[in-house]
């Protein structure tokens, strides 16, 4: 039994795979996993149902557990700013945002540096983070 804010075996021996730089991508339901995620990366499903296991309880718990130094959102087509990303600051509240546009965002997701994918049940559209790994002081 685990006495600690991550229980999900496959997450957590993913995430014990990565290291400094990899890149851990967190997903809402509309994402499309099949075509916008590296072919190296370990896909974790937590998406078992809509509304589910929404995006940023995943990030809270994963700030827990592992560092980050960095973090990519996916921005819209009309420069409009999604809510989540309020309570990505929130989480987040030492880095900066980087948007990118859609297809940039896929391809960097697609980026060898991406290590694990997280399908969440998100519903809340744009909830899709790319977050860099830290080290560990």
């Amino acid at each position: 039994m685990l006495r600690y804010p991550l229980i999900h075996p496959p997450l957590l021996g993913a995430l014990a795979r990565a290291g400094h730089g990899s890149v851990v991508l967190l997903a809402d339901g509309n994402y499309p996993y099949a075509t916008a995620v590296s072919a190296t990366a370990e896909t974790v499903w937590l998406n078992l149902r809509p509304g589910q296991i929404p995006v940023d309880d995943v990030l809270e718990t994963l700030l827990g557990v592992v560092p980050i130094e960095a973090a990519r959102v996916m921005a819209t087509g009309t420069g409009e700013e999604p809510g989540i990303y309020e309570r990505f600051r929130s989480l987040l509240p030492d880095i900066s945002l980087q948007p990118l546009a859609r297809g940039d965002f896929y391809a960097a997701a697609r980026g060898p540096e991406l290590a694990v994918a997280v399908a969440t049940g998100e519903q809340r559209l744009y909830a899709n983070i790319l977050l860099t790994l830290g080290v560990v002081q």
